[in-house]
């Protein structure tokens, strides 16, 4: 895409681990002889850890090219096995197309293998990427092989190859057996600045067709600061840098070149802001005072009661015709009238004094029976109380005789 346009022979920041861009850092050269070490000195393990994208499968093809014909490699990427699934695995990688059905016959066939190439003067070597994944059942099936060996030394060289996860999992106590037996144990470091800029710049000069184009130390630094200096992203921001100089057809790059190429790739999901880092096309905006709520103002409106009517009994309906003369105030306290057939009882006195009863004012005075129960009340008599007269009109209960 760009390659035309800055005169590179092909993409120098490309993420296959290619062996040919390797640029010989500081941390690389020690790991590559830490590994070289363990192999030729037939020790039994070699651990070898990085951050994610570090350069170790880089490392791993490196070394895979330089050795001898005399060296078998078993390499197993995929690490999510079991301990039976791991000895199929080496089995069928050392020429074995029918393992045996069997765990203690594959053991046997492996150990008549490994036999047979150190009689030949040749070494096996087992290498297993991505070995934070293996379980601790696989892990302990590995050192269980590393019990196959001669007087002198061991039958096959075991070199796992991790993320930092792995340090962690061969520190467990359950793991001290595996653990002692490691030889070679090395972790790859993040680069530098001063690295980041060499790194760069090796890649780009390596891809170059004519003068190669290179990046300026603040471009770098900018590059080194984003990536922390880890060489995969490095090659992405780098790839990126590259892209949008072309679409702007800039010959040089600058550090507005390395902004817009971030931008862009944490825009498309590419990149994600690191700790304590923000995106910058995305800023986090202010927190803000959540609004109060506002009460509803409500206004006490007296409701109308939408209780159906009640059929009452006969009775109850002269009680109703009775109560037809009553004052309203009163009406309410009166809900329960007497029936129009009633005892022969004394009349009701004509008194305005009010009488409290359940905590309501009624007007005696007031209350008039209708016309026709005019004739069914007797005459007034001066001992009938006024309690008596209006307990049976608002109740319905006949008065009560008073005793002399």
């Amino acid at each position: 895409m760009y390659e035309r346009f800055y005169q590179l022979r092909e993409r120098p920041f490309a993420l296959s681990p290619d062996p040919d861009y390797l640029y010989p850092s500081r941390v690389h050269r020690e790991a590559l002889d830490y590994l070289r070490f363990g192999i030729e000195g037939y020790a039994g393990f070699v651990v070898i850890t990085g951050e994610i994208g570090s350069g170790k499968t880089m490392l791993l093809q490196v070394l895979l090219r330089g050795l001898d014909g005399q060296t078998t490699v078993v390499r197993l990427v995929n690490t999510l096995l079991t301990g039976r699934e791991l000895l199929e695995s080496l089995l069928i990688d050392l020429g074995v197309s029918n393992p045996p059905p069997t765990k203690p016959l594959m053991l046997r066939e492996l150990a008549h293998l490994l036999v047979e190439h150190r009689t030949a003067g040749k070494r096996v070597v087992a290498v297993i990427d991505e070995a934070q994944n293996l379980s601790l059942e696989a892990l302990e099936e590995l050192r269980m092989l590393s019990n196959l060996e001669t007087e002198k030394s061991k039958l096959i060289q075991i070199v796992l190859v991790g993320q930092p996860d792995l340090r962690d999992t061969l520190d467990r106590p359950s793991l001290e057996q595996l653990r002692q037996r490691v030889t070679v144990r090395y972790h790859i470091d993040p680069l530098d600045r001063e690295e980041t800029a060499r790194y760069i710049n090796h890649r780009l000069a390596r891809a170059a067709t004519a003068a190669p184009l290179t990046f300026s130390r603040d471009v770098t630094d900018a590059v080194h600061a984003r990536s922390r200096g880890i060489p995969r992203m490095i090659n992405v921001i780098c790839d990126g840098v590259l892209l949008c100089g072309y679409a702007d057809e800039s010959p040089v790059i600058d550090l507005a070149l390395v902004r817009t190429a971030i931008e862009e790739l944490e825009s498309s999901s590419v990149l994600r802001p690191t700790d304590g880092q923000r995106s910058v096309l995305k800023p986090v905006p202010p927190p803000q005072a959540p609004l109060a709520a506002v009460p509803a103002q409500t206004t006490s409106t007296p409701q109308a009661s939408t209780a159906p009517p009640v059929d009452l009994p006969p009775r109850d309906a002269d009680r109703r015709r009775t109560l037809g003369t009553i004052d309203r105030p009163a009406a309410a306290m009166a809900t329960r009238t007497a029936n129009t057939s009633r005892p022969a009882q004394s009349p009701r006195p004509q008194s305005t004094t009010p009488t409290r009863t359940s905590g309501a004012h009624v007007n005696v005075a007031k209350v008039r029976p209708p016309a026709q129960h005019a004739a069914s009340y007797p005459a007034p008599a001066r001992s009938a109380s006024t309690w008596s007269w209006l307990k049976e009109a608002l109740f319905g209960e006949a008065p009560e005789v008073e005793r002399r």
